[in-house]
């Protein structure tokens, strides 16, 4: 008789990304995902792109304005997008 390890679809999907994207993968989307909930609307509208490599959280705006009010910001952010991911996934914050 053969005898399967028989698992549900979420954890087999978790484990594939963590796989082939690393351990952080799926914390990394939860930061991501979750910046206009931290930063609001107003500034959510005016990121053009987020993304994490190595830890470092890159985020492009479309006003150098923000940027500079952003960069005031920064640990709050890494402090409460971290809060979210349930660990530290953000070591740092570059704005472009």
């Amino acid at each position: 008789m053969v005898y399967f390890d028989v698992k549900p679809l979420g954890d087999l999907i978790k484990e594939f990304y963590e796989l082939h994207k690393g351990p952080d993968y799926m914390n990394e989307i939860k930061v991501i995902n979750s910046w206009p909930k931290v930063v609001g609307p107003f500034i959510a509208s005016h990121t053009i792109d987020l993304s994490i490599k190595n830890n470092i959280l890159f985020v492009r705006v479309d006003s150098d304005a923000l940027r500079s009010e952003l960069s005031y910001s920064k640990s709050l952010l890494m402090k409460n997008l971290n809060a979210i991911a349930g660990k530290e996934v953000v070591k740092e914050i570059v704005l472009n």
